[in-house]
């Protein structure tokens, strides 16, 4: 096949075969046509505004466009690689329909600005969409913290059982990670708010162009005031992807625990039918795929965070062709959190349940309590230090006796030191163990309330809030 002529009649042959599907990014960045579209428009007008073109000659071009848009929606415009991209695509198709007026269309523009636009325009709603879909996962761990307020889980450090705490106050530990992705990637979507429109190739134009007008009519909020600045920088693109990687590592951490907790050696969960699958050869099995995805994945967006950051590292300004290379990465970094959240949205919400009675026996079996006896002493004008070595000595006895410390004797404690008393039961028990940390933040039932509060307000902030 003959590649239709891209270039000027500086060029007198044609791309080899192989360069041509080489060089060509049609494949994958179809996904900006929407945008691509939407720009043009924009830029359309702003031509005609400054009277670069006649009003005419602007609404061929709107009309075209929005010909065009509607052949990609109904399935009519699939151009192939010998279109290259899709800006050269659209160009062409165009031309077809309003003749030499499409050839005005790029006038007083590059590729180079343009690109940078239809992926500050596309990025820019992904940001909004994923802020929504954080929001629907936030709601969901709201949801199972009212309801479990009372309900007591161990809690670890190191793995290690440490001190018993209210399984709302665990979920509300991931509601405010998502918290921080959701303003987070509210601070990005200002900096990717910024219209490179207008700035060419790497110098601006000697045309009268208004990129302020156009800027309007996309929605930016400001312009780049550099023009190489504008064509080049990708810093909201790494950003971003910084930022998904943040939620990827959230999400994980989640999916880990899901996994422990559906285990038969923890046994905290047991999940859903709708959430869950079987073994080929092993027809007890019931496997938590969706976390054990999630986990999975998390290491391929923070690769495209790495693969951005090596292809930006050592690029000379202004544009150069390896900047193709960043829309994969980043189309790819979106699919996967927006599907990652969703899963975890749906298995939270419907996939697991708690099995509150192990939940209970759990916090009874185990000397997650032993600092509250040290606490106990220190509040009776012991020494603090003091108290934790005698209560390091007793868990070593009690261990040794195959005891739990709720089954010593007053008399046995009052043998380890006289300030012990009857109300040394109630103190340890798991229910007083946990109400009594309120200070604030704590797991205290009173604090988790106030912390239920708290997410209420911030469920309360809309995702049109970019800070």
């Amino acid at each position: 096949m003959t590649q239709q002529k891209t270039w000027s009649d500086r060029f007198e042959g044609s791309l080899h075969p192989a360069i041509v599907e080489f060089n060509a990014s049609i494949t994958f960045d179809i996904e900006l046509i929407e945008y691509d579209l939407t720009g043009s428009i924009a830029h359309a007008k702003m031509l005609a505004k400054t009277g670069i073109i006649s009003d005419a000659e602007a609404q061929t071009l709107v009309n075209g466009l929005e010909q065009i848009r509607q052949e990609y929606r109904d399935g009519n415009f699939t151009p192939d690689i010998h279109q290259e991209d899709v800006h050269f695509a659209v160009e062409r198709r165009l031309t077809e329909l309003v003749g030499d007026v499409g050839k005005k269309l790029h006038t007083a523009r590059s590729r180079n600005d343009q690109v940078g636009t239809d992926i500050r325009l596309y990025l820019r709603d992904q940001i909004q969409q994923i802020r929504t879909q954080i929001r629907e996962f936030q709601q969901v761990l709201l949801i199972h913290a009212q309801e479990n307020v009372e309900t007591l889980i161990p809690g670890y450090t190191h793995l290690q059982r440490a001190q018993p705490i209210s399984l709302a106050h665990h979920l509300l530990a991931y509601f405010q990670m998502a918290q921080r992705d959701w303003e987070r990637l509210g601070e990005i979507y200002q900096r990717t708010n910024v219209s490179p429109l207008g700035c060419g190739a790497l110098a601006g134009t000697t045309f009268p162009i208004d990129r302020h007008y156009s800027a309007e009519l996309l929605g930016f909020a400001e312009v780049y005031g550099n023009s190489l600045d504008g064509v080049s920088d990708r810093d909201f693109a790494i950003e971003f992807l910084n930022a998904a990687s943040l939620i990827m590592v959230h999400l994980s951490r989640l999916s880990e625990e899901m996994i422990l907790w559906a285990s038969q050696e923890f046994g905290f969960i047991s999940l859903t039918d709708s959430c869950a699958t079987g073994s080929s050869i092993m027809p007890q099995k019931k496997n938590p795929d969706v976390p054990e995805l999630v986990r999975g994945k998390t290491g391929r967006v923070f690769g495209h965070l790495q693969g951005l950051l090596v292809l930006m590292k050592g690029l000379p300004l202004a544009y150069n062709k390896d900047l193709q290379e960043d829309k994969e990465a980043i189309f790819d970094g979106v699919k996967t959190v927006k599907g990652c959240l969703e899963a975890m949205t749906v298995l939270l919400g419907q996939g697991i349940k708690f099995r509150k009675e192990r939940l209970s026996q759990a916090v009874s079996e185990d000397f997650s309590n032993a600092t509250d006896v040290a606490d106990y002493l220190a509040a009776r004008g012991v020494p603090f230090r003091e108290a934790y070595n005698l209560v390091g000595k007793v868990v070593k006895t009690s261990l040794a006796a195959g005891k739990l410390l709720k089954d010593l004797t007053l008399e046995e404690w009052q043998e380890l030191h006289p300030k012990f008393e009857a109300d040394i039961y109630e103190a340890i028990a798991p229910k007083q163990v946990v109400a009594a940390r309120n200070s604030y933040g704590g797991t205290g039932f009173e604090q988790i309330h106030q912390g239920i509060e708290r997410a209420k307000k911030q469920l309360e902030v809309a995702n049109d809030e970019t800070t």
